[in-house]
């Protein structure tokens, strides 16, 4: 019977060593996701201010200011 206990104990701990394993990667993700969307949505500024918009003609398009 005390076999089973310390068998019992050992795969609890072994279980929750992988759960802190995956947490933590769950984390590291979930942080790496924020800053990935952080710099998509730079970019997608950058280009908004770089190119023509999609949504008018190059006729409607207000020239560069240095002209």
């Amino acid at each position: 019977m005390e076999e089973r206990i310390t068998e019992l104990e050992l795969r609890f701990m072994q279980q929750e060593h992988t759960i802190q394993e995956l947490n933590d990667t769950v984390y590291s993700q979930a942080r790496a996701i924020d800053r990935l969307e952080r710099e998509q949505s730079l970019i997608r500024e950058q280009l908004r201010l770089l190119g023509p918009s999609m949504n008018r003609s190059a006729e409607e398009e207000e020239p560069p200011p240095h002209y």
